[in-house]
C-alpha cells in the first residue's frame, strides 16, 4: 500500500486561520478551487442585493467534503488496514474518491436513505461499500465496530479536528474570490462545514447557519446549550441529518454563528427548481438548503447587503439524460 508523503506530515489540531492556511498548501493539489458567480437576485423574484454564490457542488466528488477527506488523508498515519467511513452519502464519495487517489484501502458505511447518486458514485470510486441501517446514526455505529475489529483509521465526517480544517478552506477560498461580503448562508447538518468557515472567518461576517425543520441539529443544541438529539428526517436525509451535531463543531457555533434559520423541505425543493430553472444548477437538496433561506425569505438581507451563499452538493439523479427524440 502507498501511503502519501507529504511535509509537514502533521498540521496543528486546533481549528484555526493558521492550521486552515498551513493545510490549504497541503490538499491544494487534490482538490478544485471552486468557482464563485455574481447573480441578480430579482431573476429569483428577490429584493435587489448583491448576491453570490460559491459553487462547491463543482468539487471533485461533488461537494465540499473533498477537502476534509483529503486533509484527513494526508496529514494522519494511514494504518495498513487504510481507513473507514460512515456517511449519508457524500461524505463517503469523497472519502472514497481522495482514497483512491491516494492508493489506500477505504470502507464507507451509508443507510439505506443514501440516494442512488451516492452510492453509485462511492462505487465507482471503488471503496468497499457496505449499506447498513436507516440513517446515518446507525451506518456510524456500524463503521466503529468495524474500526475495532479491522483496525482500519475512522475518518469522521464532521466530529474531527481534520474534517474541519480542510472545510475551512470553503471560507478561504470565498473570502479571497469576494473579499466584501457582509454575511454568508451555509447548510448545516453535522456543522463540519460551517464550523470550518466559522474558524476562518472569525465573526468578520455574519455566518448563518441554514437547516431543514425536519432534522433541527443546530437548533436543537442552541435551545439546551449543548448538543443533543434531534430528528433526524426530511427531503434533506442523507446529507442534513446526522442525529447531533458535533461536540467539536458546537463551541464554535455557539462563539461565532450569527443566527440559525429553519426551512422546510417545500422551500429546499422550490430552491432546487430555481437554482435548475434559472442557473441551471442541479443542486441536491442539501446543497439547496442555504438558498432556500434566501429564496423563501426566512433570510430578509438589509438594504445594501452583500450576501454569500454557498451552493455544497449536487450528488443527485434529478438530471434526466436518457430521454431520446423518437
Amino acid at each position: 500500500m502507498h501511503v502519501p508523503s507529504c511535509e509537514p506530515r502533521w498540521i496543528e489540531s486546533r481549528v484555526s486561520r493558521d492550521s486552515i492556511a498551513a493545510n490549504y498548501a497541503i490538499i491544494q493539489p487534490y482538490i478544485r478551487r471552486t468557482p464563485v458567480i455574481t447573480v441578480d437576485a430579482a431573476d429569483f423574484g428577490l429584493d435587489p442585493a448583491s448576491l453570490t454564490c460559491k459553487l462547491e457542488f463543482l468539487q471533485h466528488a461533488g461537494s465540499f467534503k473533498t477537502r476534509g477527506a483529503f486533509t484527513n488523508l494526508l496529514t494522519r498515519d494511514i494504518p495498513a488496514a487504510g481507513v473507514v467511513a460512515a456517511s449519508g452519502g457524500n461524505h463517503g464519495a469523497a472519502v472514497a474518491y481522495a482514497a483512491g487517489r491516494l492508493n489506500i484501502p477505504a470502507t464507507i458505511f451509508i443507510p439505506t436513505v443514501a440516494s442512488t447518486a451516492k452510492v453509485d458514485r462511492i462505487r465507482n470510486y471503488g471503496a468497499k461499500l457496505m449499506i447498513t441501517g436507516d440513517r446515518y446514526f446507525d451506518a456510524l455505529e456500524a463503521s466503529e465496530r468495524w474500526a475495532l475489529e479491522s483496525g482500519a483509521l475512522r475518518i469522521h465526517a464532521y466530529d474531527q479536528p481534520e474534517t474541519l480544517i480542510g472545510q475551512g478552506s470553503v471560507g478561504l477560498e470565498f473570502e479571497q474570490q469576494e473579499p466584501q461580503l457582509d454575511s454568508l448562508l451555509v447548510a448545516v447538518g453535522g456543522g463540519g462545514l460551517i464550523s470550518g468557515i466559522a474558524s476562518w472567518y472569525q465573526k468578520r461576517i455574519r455566518l448563518i447557519g441554514v437547516e431543514p425543520k425536519a432534522a433541527p441539529t443546530l437548533t436543537r443544541a442552541l435551545e439546551a446549550g449543548r448538543p443533543v438529539d434531534a430528528e433526524a428526517g426530511g427531503i434533506a436525509a442523507d446529507s442534513l441529518a446526522p442525529k447531533r451535531i458535533g461536540e467539536l463543531v458546537y463551541p464554535i457555533l455557539a462563539t461565532n454563528l450569527d443566527s440559525a434559520i429553519l426551512v422546510d423541505d417545500d422551500a429546499i425543493e422550490q430552491a432546487q427548481r430555481a437554482l435548475w430553472d434559472v442557473l441551471r444548477i442541479a443542486a441536491e437538496p442539501g446543497g439547496a438548503a442555504a438558498f432556500a433561506a434566501l429564496l423563501s425569505k426566512q433570510h430578509r438581507p438589509k438594504p445594501g447587503e452583500r450576501v454569500g451563499v454557498l451552493i455544497c452538493g449536487a450528488n443527485t439523479t434529478a438530471v434526466d439524460f436518457n430521454r431520446r427524440v423518437q
